[in-house]
Order: C-alpha cells, then structure tokens, then sequence
C-alpha cells in the first residue's frame, strides 16, 4: 500500500484547481472556482472547488472530495491508479510496497506489509484494511485458479465469455476442496488467521470447531465498494446445485444493501450515458459489458434499497431497471419502485424494462445483440404508467368498491412522492381512474397542496444553528483553532447528539494529529475521516466554509462561540448548586453560587 505521509504531502503539493480543471472547465467565482457539476446532470454550476482548502463540494448532489477522490469518482481509477495519475501529474514517485504475486507463501504475519503506515491495526481487533487486505490476496488466489480450471474456462466460454472479459471483471475460480485458501495462508488454522478469515466472510468454522472455505468449485466475482476496494465475493455454480449464487455474509466492510456489483466501473459510462441499467445478476452485467452496454450494474443477491436509487441518481437523471417478467421479475421491480419513491425528483426518469418471457439480459444480448437490447430500452415503461398498471391489476374498476380500493392502495406511496409536478400528474390519472374529484382525493389522500403565495408567507424562519455546529465548521476551515479551545465546554446536549458526536470525533482526531493542526498547507483534514460515520455529516458543514475569507471575522465567532458555550455551563452549574438547600451548600460551593450570579 501507498504511505500515508506520501498521500499527505501529494495531497499538499497538488492544486486540486489544476488537478479538477485538466478534465472539468473551472470558471473563477469569487474566492472559489465553479463547473457544472460532473457527477450529475444540470445547467446552472452547483459544483464548487476550494482553492484554499484543496476540496471541492456539489451544492446539487453533495458530491465532495479531494483531488484523489476526484480521480476516483470522475475517471473510474482505484484509489492507486488515482494516487499514481496524481503523483506522475505532479512529478513525485509513488513508493508503492507492492503485493507480491501469487506464488508468494503469505501468511497473517506478513499481512502487515500491506497496511498504510501509521495504521493502528496491529492490536487483536480486525481492521476494515485488515480485510482489504486479505480480499486482494484471496481475489488473487482466486484469478490463478481460473487459469489452470478446464472446467471453469470451459463453463465460462460456454457461457460466451471471452478470457479478455473475465479479466477486466478480475473474475475466478474457487475450487472444489474444503481448505483450499491454506495454500496462500499457511498458518491457515492459528487463531489470528482464522478470526481475519472469518471477519472476512471466506471460511466458516462450524460447532465442531472445524473451518471450511465458504466458496468452493464456483466462479467467483469480486466485489469493490465506492474506492475500487475489494469488499466481498458472489461465488456462482458450475453444475446444477444449490444455492445458484452465494454472496459473502454481512462483515465490516460489506453491506449487501448498499453495495451495487459494477458501479465502481460503470461510474464513467453511466456518467456518459445518463442512464443506468439496473439488472439482477452478476452475469447479466458482464454480459452487457461485453457487448458494448458498460452502464449497467447489478444489486447483490437483495432488493433494491433506498440507498442503491441515491447512489445511482447521484450519477444518472435515468435508471431503467431491467427484471424478469416473471412474478418474482415483478416483484423485484415493485420493491424498487416503492424504495423511489420518495427519491425521484422531477427531471429524474425511473422507468421498468420486462423482457419477453425466457429472456434475462444476458441471454437476450447473446442472442439479439446490443441494437436490439438499447431498442429494448427505449421501450421501458415509465415509472408513473407501471405505478397504476400494477394498481390496478386485478381490481374491477367498473366497481365502487373496486375503485375505492385503487384509492386507498395509491394513498401510502403517493404520499411519499416529494416531487411536486410528479405529483400532480400522478394525482391527476388517480382523479381519472377513481372518477373521485380532485379535491375530494387531496382531502382523501392528505396531499393538499398550499399555494405559491400561501407558501411564501408561511415560511418559517431558518433553524439556527447550534453551537457544535458552529465549532464543527470552523475546526473544519482552521484545525488550528483546536489549540484554543476548551474541552471542559463540550458537554453533551439532547438536542443534537450526531453533531455532538461528529465534533468528538473531530477533536479527538485533531488532538491525536497536532502536526495536521499546526500545519498551514494542511488541505482538508477530511481527508483523513473518510471511514467516519458522520462523513456526510462532516462535509455538508465544511460545504458551509466555501464563502469564508475575512479571519477576524472568524476569530470573532470563535470567540462568541465559546463565551456562549461557557454561559451554558455557567447556567447548569447554578441549576445544580440551586438543587440542593442553602443549608446543605458548602462554603465553597456558595462562593461558587455567588461568583455565577454576577457573571
């Protein structure tokens, strides 16, 4: 793996202006520099790029990131490939400590070779890179045993893969024994092996005590996460056995709801394309791929969640999801109708492509080739038209009873829908199918809608910010400010505890990172929380510090920051001393009473 120190002083050679402007146009905008953002569709710029703090911030989609990350997300590279394009643009030499081959006896004890340096994960608990690292050598292990598998390459090529295809998607080949992982892990059976194997999903260790690998004689896929990290595997059959696909199990690093097989290398393509296809198994999208159709990604053996339709409209104004026409096909497309709902926005399109009966994407593509599949996209039914045809499926609307019914089904899921045109119009074909007037069905459905000018008068007045918040933002914009502030004045409150929760974190990674806070040319130090899970949180606030330029005034609200702080400790300070009785008070604590009351 690369140094942490390296990424540090890349990160602070590199002008993210420089590094963003050489694939996205930057304009100057006052202190900052703007684009159309990237990874969405829009025509007013809403993509902003700090030149003093070095990180860039969608005030559409939230994207937000480094110059790393730039790379990572714009281009579709590993977190290496992003480090070593960066590095060469800056002409600095990587030093990698690369991944010895195969061949190669690794055992747990060597695994620390692969860690970031300064990575404290060489105590008893498993680290997320602990399990990254082991997914890379197992992924390995996994490509070399498809080389000399016949009977894996044979199923592949009947299958119509090319060896070429197989690579790129770093497909491979577990094979048929029960411990066949020992021959890469020699020390297979210690107990630091075991629980770094276990923790990873690979092997299963049963109530005997006995430990297995879980995938044997399957092809295997590999999973990579949102950095081009490894994460987990789908392992399919060769023969006719059950389970068909097995997923790796739930682990630090892997969470099946919010994994999609393919987005990290779709990224650029779906980007390209404003569209996504979204299918169901791992071989109808690399089918697709070989076919020219690299758009297209896959959930993982689940549903699709809320979180796969955010992550997708974050890259696309169209998903087309692409299912089965069977019951299960439908079934699948209605859960995921029911998870967009309250996601899509107008200008987003969702629609459901059914092919014909016997067809997945993959046998449809080898048959009929790419024209006719993307044929076959133009025709998916729109989201608002298989709404109400799956409605009203087997409902007799020539009934009183039978259009109540539609009405009373549309109401939960139209009520979700926060997309104001979207909305109309699916209220307007519900006026048409029920004959229901339509402001006895906003009555009915509780989806009243106040007027423009009602609107405009009845706008309550912003939430102010807390205070946390307020310190959140300006440790984001200077990390030097930890060296005055007082820890004794954060004490947690009901009111927000994530942003209360979010600052511990901050301070307490300042704290143990002084070099980072003393330091001028520090870019953002949310470089370093990018596993935080209050991430999200965490940029939303820095996003805030885009427009910042005048320190004093920053030092002013520091400053109030803290007196405010300091009042609010002084008031429950005297609501405690005022709990107790004055004859139960202390002379001490009476002198403390009477130095608080002339504050």
């Amino acid at each position: 793996m690369i140094p942490q120190p390296f990424i540090h002083d890349l990160l602070s050679r590199v002008d993210i202006v420089d590094a963003i402007d050489r694939h996205v146009p930057l304009k100057k905008a006052g202190a900052n520099f703007v684009a159309c953002c990237p990874f969405h569709s829009e025509k007013t710029p809403s993509f902003t790029v700090s030149q003093t703090k070095q990180f860039y911030h969608c005030f559409g989609c939230g994207a937000h990131g480094n110059a790393i990350s730039f790379l990572i997300d714009y281009s579709g590279l590993s977190f290496v490939e992003a480090v070593r394009d960066l590095a060469a643009y800056a002409g600095m030499q990587v030093p990698v400590q690369q991944v010895d081959t195969i061949s190669k006896q690794i055992g747990a004890n060597d695994l620390s070779q692969y860690r970031i340096e300064g990575d404290s994960s060489h105590n008893s608990e498993v680290s997320p890179q602990d399990l990254i690292d082991v997914m890379q050598v197992a992924t390995q292990f996994y490509r070399e045993q498809l080389k000399v598998s016949e009977k894996a390459i044979a199923y592949l090529k009947k299958r119509g893969l090319s060896g070429k295809t197989a690579a790129r998607f770093a497909m491979g080949y577990a094979p048929a024994g029960w411990q066949n992982l020992e021959a890469v892990f020699p020390d297979y059976q210690s107990e630091e092996t075991r629980r770094l194997l276990v923790k990873a999903g690979l092997v299963i260790v049963n109530d005997e005590a006995r430990q297995y690998d879980r995938f044997r004689d399957r092809i295997m896929f590999p999973i990579l996460n949102q950095k081009g990290q490894i994460v987990g595997f789908g392992g399919r059959v060769l023969e006719q056995e059950e389970p068909k696909y097995l997923n790796s199990p739930e682990t630090i690093l892997f969470e099946k709801g919010r994994e999609l097989y393919n987005f990290f290398s779709a990224r650029r393509a779906i980007r390209e394309a404003n569209c996504v296809v979204v299918v169901e198994g791992y071989m109808d999208v690399i089918a697709l791929s070989q076919h020219g159709i690299d758009y297209a990604v896959a959930a993982l053996g689940t549903a699709t969640t809320s979180f796969h339709i955010q992550k997708l409209l974050r890259q696309t104004d169209r998903i087309i999801f692409c299912f089965d026409g069977d019951k299960a096909g439908r079934k699948a497309a209605w859960r995921a109708l029911e998870n967009s709902l309250a996601l899509i926005s107008d200008g987003k399109y969702l629609s459901f492509l059914f092919l014909p009966e016997g067809e997945d994407p993959d046998s449809y593509v080898c048959h009929y080739g790419k024209e006719s599949f993307e044929r076959q996209l133009k025709q998916a039914i729109p989201l608002s038209e298989f709404l109400f045809k799956e409605l009203c499926s087997g409902i007799n609307l020539q009934t009183g009873e039978g259009r109540a019914k539609l009405v009373n089904d549309a109401k939960p899921l139209l009520q979700q829908v926060k997309a104001s045109a979207l909305s109309l119009i699916l209220l307007n074909r519900l006026v048409e199918l029920s004959g229901i007037s339509r402001d006895e069905l906003e009555d009915l459905l509780q989806v009243k809608r106040i007027s423009a000018a009602r609107k405009i008068g009845n706008v309550p007045r912003k939430q102010q910010i807390t205070l946390y918040h307020r310190l959140i933002r300006m440790l984001l914009y200077s990390p030097d400010y930890i060296a005055k502030l007082d820890r004794n004045l954060l004490v947690e409150c009901s009111e927000n505890t994530e942003e209360f929760a979010a600052l511990k974190t901050l301070v307490d990674f300042l704290n143990t990172h002084a070099h980072l806070a003393e330091s001028k040319s520090t870019p953002s130090v949310l470089t370093y929380l990018q596993d935080s899970p209050y991430r999200t949180l965490l940029e939303s606030i820095e996003s805030e510090t885009l427009e910042w330029g005048d320190p004093d005034d920053i030092e002013m609200e520091f400053l109030d920051t803290l007196k405010k702080l300091q009042q609010i400790q002084n008031k429950k300070r005297m609501t405690e001393l005022h709990s107790k009785s004055l004859d139960k008070l202390t002379d001490e604590e009476k002198r403390e009473l009477q130095r608080l009351a002339m504050l």
